[in-house]
């Protein structure tokens, strides 16, 4: 039966007999977090991504295939954009870095549910900015927000253990 329906008509089927659904978590639900302040709202969060580098290898009389090992883990700076505010704390950590006074800071991105409690989280540690960018301006337009863009580099992101078994443990509930 498994076999005709497919695997994911069969796990469908199986959560409906058991009354849990496992719809897709919403995208714009979400939360930054730096040094354990949330530190506004933000509009966009991109970088999120974690990539193994490889390194080949030719084997001699092997044409069929190019061996590939895993070197390192490398991670894309985040870039955390949000409506500008009187509250300049962004702006002030670029600023500063700019000027040769590193702070490094860790966070967490946390994607949030419906009722805005936290599903899962990842954290990046170790960041500060390399780049901002400033809202563009223009007068035709009295409805957009001012919107800033700091780019943060950082060394690694993580997914804790217990964001995991939280997620896995509210499908349960």
């Amino acid at each position: 039966m498994v076999a005709k329906l497919g695997l994911h008509a069969a796990f469908a089927a199986g959560t409906d007999l058991l009354g849990t659904r496992f719809d897709p978590y919403m995208s714009y639900n979400f939360l930054v977090e730096i040094d354990g302040l949330v530190t506004g709202g933000f509009t966009e969060v991109t970088g999120l991504e974690s990539e193994i580098q490889l390194e080949e290898y030719q084997e001699g009389g092997r044409n069929e295939y190019i061996h590939k090992f895993p070197t390192r883990t490398v991670y894309p700076n985040l870039v955390l954009s949000h409506g500008m505010t009187a509250i300049d704390s962004l702006w002030d950590w670029y600023s500063s870095a700019s000027k040769g006074q590193i702070k490094l800071r860790s966070g967490t991105i946390m994607l949030l549910d419906r009722k805005r409690l936290p599903i899962t989280w990842w954290n990046f540690k170790d960041a500060y900015p390399v780049k901002w960018v400033g809202p563009q301006f223009e007068a035709s337009n009295d409805t957009q927000v001012a919107v800033e863009r700091v780019e943060l580099v950082h060394r690694g992101i993580k997914k804790p253990s217990f964001a995991r078994g939280l997620a896995l443990a509210r499908t349960i509930i």
